[in-house]
């Protein structure tokens, strides 16, 4: 089974579960270097529901975001990466969106029951935002572990 898809495929894998009534947890971000916190985070909001669907952003918001030495990987390795894990179910290889509302279609289009943060998520809002329009709900699903980030990791590399 692919596990990575497009946007047009995740759409139709995730009308065909709702008919099944799985619930679906989404969560999205750069999965750039692969760490605990990561992981622990999956684990936990796979354990919310039955399908756990990521949205990876694609290499240029990466960039726009964190700066011109990122991402390390590309987004299809970090996709490749990703799939490796079973506690992740689809990968859904995001283009590059300008506009809240391109994500805003696509969450729609979805119909997460949950998506999945972490606390202070710093789009927290704009996520509660989306889970009104489907009627889903946000989640905490774990709290950022201190000293565990792909920005700290880059840090301790650039030591040695």
């Amino acid at each position: 089974m692919n596990k990575i898809l497009t946007i047009q495929e995740a759409i139709k894998i995730s009308k065909d579960l709702h008919k099944t009534k799985k619930q679906i947890v989404l969560t999205g971000g750069c999965f750039d270097l692969l760490h605990i916190g990561h992981l622990t985070f999956l684990e936990k909001a796979k354990r919310r529901g039955d399908i756990l669907l990521v949205l990876l952003e694609s290499d240029e918001n990466i960039t726009k975001a964190k700066g011109l030495d990122r991402p390390i990987n590309t987004q299809s390795d970090r996709a490749k990466i990703l799939s490796a894990l079973e506690i992740v179910d689809y990968i859904i290889k995001l283009k590059s969106f300008q506009k809240n509302e391109d994500y805003d279609d696509l969450i729609i289009r979805l119909r997460p029951a949950i998506i999945a943060t972490t606390k202070g998520d710093a789009n927290r809002l704009h996520k509660e935002r989306q889970a009104k329009l489907i009627k889903g709900r946000v989640i905490d699903v774990t709290i950022p572990i201190k000293n565990k980030s792909t920005t700290k990791l880059i840090s301790l590399l650039k030591d040695f």
